[in-house]
C-alpha cells in the first residue's frame, strides 16, 4: 500500500492511493472513483488474452467523468449474463451503447454498426454458451459490443492502436473469436466448415454466423447458403438488416414493418411444435405422392411468401429456413426466437432476419453535443468549420479533383468503385458525375469484369478499389482484363502499410501481384503531383490494361495548387525485375510509368 499526491489532468491536486491486488483506487477533492483491474491478470483462455497484448489505455483517459455502469462492471465474461432478468438486461445493453459511445467517441472512430448490435449481442451472448458455442461476425465494426463482453472491457482505448486490441474478430487475441474477420463475407463458409467438423466428429456444440447489409453484396456468401442447404447441417444464420443501401433511392422506398403481428409471426415460425408440424406434413405429403408433396410446397412457399418480406423466398429457395423480421432492438423478441433455435436438436440451416437501426443512438448523441456546443455559445457553422478544419488533405482528393478536371473534358470517363465503404472524397465526383458514377459495394470480382464489359462498349473506367481488397478478384485482372489487354484503369487506393486498419487490410502486395502481368502497365506515385499526372496518362492509354497505386496518408503539402496533369513517359518491354527502394516502411517508387513484357527474360 502506497500513497503519493499526484496533479490531475485538469490542475487539480490529488492523493493517489495504490495497492498492489485487483484494485486500485484514485480519490481527489473533486471526483473520487475506482478503478477495477481484474481483467488485467491472465485471461483463463487458452488463447492467453493479455500475453498477446501490450498496450494499456493512457493515463490521461482515466481522469474521464465515468458513467456509472452498475450492471457492466460484475459482467466480466458471457457466463454473467446468465442470471441476468430481462430488465437487467436491458439496462446491460444501455450501459454498453453508453460505454461505446464514451470510450470511441474520443478517437472519432465509427462505431454505429457497433451500436445497432448491442441488444443482438445482448441477446447471443445470453442463449448460447461461448466459446463452446462458435459465434462468428462477418464484420469487425459489428463487434465491440461482443468484445466488452468478453474480458476486453479495460483495453477498448486500446483499439486499433499498437500492440492494442484488433479492430477485428481475432483468434489470437480471445478465446470467445473462433475466426477472424477483416474482409467480410466469410462467416458463413467458415462457419459451415465448423459444423460440418462437429457432426463428423459427433459432438453438439451450437455454431452461429452473423452477416449484415454490406456483406450481403458478395458472391461468397450466397455460396456458402448454397452449399448449407445442400448438407443440412445445423447452422444458424443471422442477418443484422440495419436498412442500408447503397442506393439512395431503395434507402427512400418502403421499409420492412416490424409490429406486433411481425413478432408472433417470427416466434411462431421458429417454435419447435411449428417446426415438427411442418415436418410431419411433409412426410405425409410425400407417402400421398410426388405430386402433392410438389403441390404442398408450393402452398407452404407462397404462404411464407406472403408472410414474410421482399426477398425473403430467396433464403428458402438456397436451402435455409427463415425465420423473421425480428426487432433488433426488443430483447424479449430476440431471446425468445434464439432459444427456440438453440432447443432444436436438427434443424438444418436457419436464417433469423434480424431488424436494427443503425442511426438512432448516434443521432442522438450528435444532437447532445450541438446542444452542448451551442450552450456554449458556438453558433453551428462554428461547429462544422471546425469538424472541417481538422480534415487533413489526402491523396484520395487529389485524386478526385484530378479525375473531375479529366471527367470534365472526356465524357467516356466512368468510375467503378468496390470496398465495404466509400471513401468520402469520391463524393464529389459522385455529385458531379452520377450518371457516370457506380457503386457496387463488396463485390470486387464483379467491379473488374463489370469495367471491362463498360470498357468493351468504348468507355473509360476507373476502377477504385483498396490494395487488400483486389486481392479477391485477382482472377478476373488476370483472365478478363490482362489477357485480353482490355484497357481498365485500376486505381489501388490504401496502398502500403494501413496502420490503425492492421494486417488485415495491409495493402503490400499489390506491386508483386500486379506487375508480374505481361499487359499491365504499373506506377505508383510518390507525391501529389505524380498522382495528377498518373490520372492523365491512364485517360491517354487505350491498348492495354494500367494500374496506379497510392497510400492512405495525408499529403505532404496542403497548399499544392490545382492543375492539370500531363502524360507520363511509358518504357515498354523491360525485364521481368523490379527494383524497390525503401524509405522506413513506405515503397518509393520511380517516377515513369514501367510496362513489364513477359517475351524479356531476366
Amino acid at each position: 500500500m502506497g500513497t503519493a499526491p499526484t496533479q490531475c489532468p485538469s490542475g487539480i491536486t490529488a492523493n493517489f492511493h495504490a495497492k498492489f491486488d485487483n484494485r486500485t483506487e484514485f480519490s481527489c477533492s473533486s471526483f473520487p472513483f475506482t478503478l477495477n483491474l481484474s481483467k488485467l491478470n491472465s485471461h483463463p483462455t487458452s488463447k492467453g488474452l493479455v500475453n498477446k497484448i501490450g498496450s494499456l489505455p493512457d493515463i490521461d483517459d482515466l481522469f474521464w467523468e465515468k458513467v456509472p455502469t452498475p450492471i457492466l462492471d460484475v459482467v466480466e465474461n458471457p457466463t454473467h449474463l446468465k442470471s441476468l432478468s430481462i430488465r437487467e438486461l436491458k439496462l446491460l445493453a444501455d450501459e454498453i451503447r453508453l460505454e461505446l459511445s464514451s470510450t470511441m467517441s474520443k478517437p472519432q472512430r465509427s462505431f454505429k454498426a457497433s451500436l445497432a448490435a448491442v441488444e443482438l449481442t445482448v441477446a447471443l451472448h445470453y442463449v448460447f454458451h461461448a466459446p463452446v458455442d462458435k459465434i462468428l461476425w462477418d464484420a469487425g465494426e459489428q463487434t465491440y459490443a461482443h468484445k466488452i463482453l468478453t474480458g476486453r472491457r479495460i483495453l477498448m482505448p486500446t483499439l486499433r492502436q499498437k500492440n492494442g486490441l484488433s479492430g477485428y474478430t481475432s483468434r489470437t487475441e480471445s478465446e470467445y473469436d473462433p475466426f477472424g474477420a477483416g474482409h467480410g463475407c466469410n462467416s458463413i463458409s467458415a462457419g459451415l466448415g465448423m459444423a460440418v467438423a462437429r457432426d463428423i466428429k459427433g459432438k453438439r456444440e451450437r455454431v452461429v454466423t452473423v452477416i449484415n447489409n454490406t456483406t450481403t453484396m458478395a458472391g461468397q456468401v450466397y455460396e456458402a447458403m448454397s452449399n448449407a442447404g445442400y448438407l443440412d447441417s445445423n447452422l444458424v444464420v443471422i442477418l443484422n438488416d440495419s436498412r442500408h443501401s447503397l442506393h439512395p433511392k431503395i434507402e427512400e422506398g418502403p421499409k420492412t414493418s416490424i409490429n406486433a403481428l411481425s413478432s408472433t409471426l417470427s416466434r411462431l415460425q421458429s417454435s419447435k411444435s411449428f417446426r415438427k408440424f411442418r415436418e410431419a406434413a411433409k412426410d405425409v405429403t410425400k407417402r400421398i405422392g410426388m405430386g402433392m408433396h410438389e403441390l404442398a410446397a408450393k402452398v407452404d412457399e407462397y404462404a411464407r411468401g406472403m408472410m414474410g418480406p421482399l426477398g425473403s423466398t430467396l433464403f428458402e429457395e438456397l436451402g435455409l429456413y427463415y425465420i423473421g423480421p425480428v426487432d433488433g432492438h426488443k430483447l424479449e423478441d430476440l431471446i425468445c426466437v434464439l432459444q427456440e433455435v438453440a432447443s432444436l436438436d436438427s434443424m438444418g440451416p436457419v436464417l433469423i432476419h434480424v431488424i436494427t437501426e443503425e442511426n438512432q443512438c448516434s443521432e442522438d448523441k450528435q444532437k447532445k453535443v450541438t446542444v452542448e456546443k451551442q450552450q456554449e455559445g458556438l453558433s453551428l457553422n462554428d461547429i462544422y468549420s471546425f469538424s472541417n478544419d481538422d480534415h487533413c488533405r489526402t491523396y484520395s482528393d487529389c485524386l478526385v479533383e484530378a479525375l473531375v478536371m479529366e471527367a470534365e473534358k472526356e465524357k467516356d470517363i466512368v468510375v467503378v468503385h468496390a470496398g465495404i465503404e466509400m471513401d468520402p472524397s469520391l463524393k464529389l465526383f459522385r455529385e458531379r458525375f452520377s450518371d457516370r458514377f457506380f457503386d457496387v459495394g463488396m463485390a470486387e470480382q464483379h467491379a473488374v469484369t463489370f469495367s471491362a464489359g463498360l470498357s468493351c462498349g468504348g468507355l473509360k473506367p476507373f476502377c477504385i478499389i483498396p490494395s487488400a481488397f483486389l486481392q479477391r478478384a485477382y482472377d478476373q485482372v488476370v483472365h478478363d482484363v490482362d489477357r485480353q489487354r482490355i484497357p481498365v484503369r485500376f486505381v489501388i487506393t490504401s496502398a502500403g502499410l494501413v496502420g490503425s486498419d492492421g494486417p488485415l487490410q495491409c495493402g503490400a502486395f499489390d506491386i508483386t501481384f500486379m506487375s508480374c502481368l505481361p499487359n499491365m502497365i504499373v506506377m505508383a506515385a510518390s507525391d501529389e503531383d505524380e498522382l495528377i499526372d498518373m490520372v492523365a496518362t491512364a485517360t491517354r492509354i487505350d491498348d492495354r490494361p494500367v494500374c496506379f497505386r497510392y497510400p492512405r496518408g495525408a499529403l505532404v503539402r496542403t497548399d499544392y495548387p490545382i492543375h492539370g496533369g500531363s502524360a507520363l513517359e511509358v518504357i515498354v518491354s523491360c525485364p521481368l525485375f523490379l527494383i524497390y527502394c525503401f524509405s522506413s516502411l513506405s515503397f518509393i517508387n520511380w517516377k515513369k510509368a514501367v510496362s513489364c513484357n513477359a517475351n524479356n527474360s531476366i
